[in-house]
């Protein structure tokens, strides 16, 4: 493993690469084609793309079920209510111009990239009904990220974890956001693919996935602050033990990371006419980060004077396991980037002080959380293995009915 990184002893076996093909001279080798090593890539990874879809249509299949029982629109649903009807009128009008005093108001709080995709969509395809761009978006983006995720769990563990963690990810109590309007598949996505490219010491594609992720969400500072911070450990290890002979490179990764967030923040910012113009915003939408008092004063309240709602109770059960999961994360010595980034996100999310409900759906994205359970499962019994995934597909498609249907608020 570059970069000092401890592999673990059950690692896959490293793959001889093909011999490269010859010139019909016969004496240059030419560098297999990007379409064959794609394809290559693919036929791999299939078993999880499919078992991952599998476990999305199952909560798609009982979503719809339950809303047609409740007389609810499934498309309206899915493609334009809460933060899906946010995008879709940034994709058709633009951002405000003036930060105003309406609470939860100001669709400056919503990061770019998510909308101009929208914009670009309904551009190519004007006939589509209003958010199937958005929603199209999103089921190909979680495919991208199942297989970021799937690349991950490979490299690390082996091909049997790596099908476990993208099926885990599928199967999280709020998963049916993965297949709505919503920007946690895409942010998910580049940054998966942009860890993975730090753990194979690609450090230009890391750098422009992490800048990428940064124009989608807030929380991009996170992916962006990770890739960033091991590139510059790695530049001070000896060239041997950097594993790379292009010493340049991890240094423009590391420029480049922060990018896309900070141009975000910066441009609100120029928009406003004030240099704290982001976070002017985000206090709109009572969200600044107190380090964690609002969370526990939530936690306690819930524990001890209120009965919570059943969606409430379940973000807890879901913010209380992250936790435990990151400390088991450390004590598996998992690769720094993703310590990193699993544990920034822990911190950003945890240490708000904005709405409570929505941040089971705020840590989807850190998938490397799930790699202590992918692992347990991978090397458990086949029959061990199976009842759980099914159990947790079953169970997350139940919960993510509940979400849109039973819980009256946004996910």
């Amino acid at each position: 493993m570059p970069y000092g990184f401890s592999e673990p002893s059950t690692a896959a076996p490293t793959r001889v690469p093909a011999p490269a093909s010859r010139t019909p001279h016969g004496t240059t080798p030419t560098p297999p084609r990007l379409r064959t090593r794609t394809t290559a890539a693919l036929r791999h990874a299939w078993p999880a793309l499919a078992a991952y879809t599998a476990v999305r249509a199952l909560g798609l299949l009982v979503f719809t079920m339950w809303a047609h029982r409740d007389h609810r629109g499934v498309r309206h649903l899915l493609m334009e209510s809460w933060d899906c009807d946010w995008y879709l009128r940034i994709a058709q009008s633009g951002y405000a111009d003036e930060l105003g005093t309406r609470i939860d108001g100001n669709n400056l709080a919503f990061f770019p990239l998510y909308p101009l995709l929208i914009r670009a969509g309904d551009a190519l395809v004007p006939w589509l009904p209003r958010g199937a761009a958005g929603l199209s978006v999103s089921v190909a983006a979680s495919l991208l990220a199942a297989w970021g995720i799937f690349a991950v769990g490979d490299r690390l563990y082996g091909r049997g974890t790596g099908v476990v963690l993208a099926v885990l990810w599928g199967s999280l109590p709020v998963a049916l956001v993965q297949w709505m309007g919503y920007t946690e598949s895409l942010f998910t996505a580049l940054c998966a693919w942009s860890l993975y490219a730090v753990l194979s010491d690609r450090w230009l594609w890391a750098g422009s996935l992490a800048a990428l992720a940064g124009l989608t969400r807030p929380t991009g500072v996170a992916v962006a602050a990770a890739v960033s911070l091991t590139a510059l450990l790695t530049l001070r290890r000896p060239p041997a033990a950097a594993g790379s002979r292009r010493p340049l490179r991890p240094l423009l990764g590391a420029l480049v990371a922060p990018l896309g967030w900070l141009a975000y923040v910066g441009w609100v910012g120029l928009r406003l006419g004030r240099w704290d113009g982001y976070f002017a915003v985000q206090k709109l939408w009572r969200n600044e980060w107190d380090g964690g008092v609002a969370t526990y004063r939530r936690m306690r309240d819930l524990f001890v004077t209120e009965r919570p709602a059943l969606f409430v109770a379940m973000v807890t059960v879901v913010l209380l396991g992250a936790v435990v999961l990151f400390v088991l994360s450390v004590g598996d010595r998992q690769p720094l980037p993703l310590l990193l980034f699993s544990g920034l996100l822990l911190v950003i999310v945890l240490g708000s002080s904005g709405v409570y409900f929505p941040r089971a759906r705020f840590l989807l994205p850190g998938f490397p959380l799930l790699l202590p359970v992918a692992v347990a499962l991978a090397r458990a019994r086949a029959h061990v293995r199976v009842t759980v995934l099914i159990a947790a597909a079953l169970t997350s498609a139940v919960c993510g009915g509940h979400m849109l249907l039973g819980w009256h608020g946004p996910p």
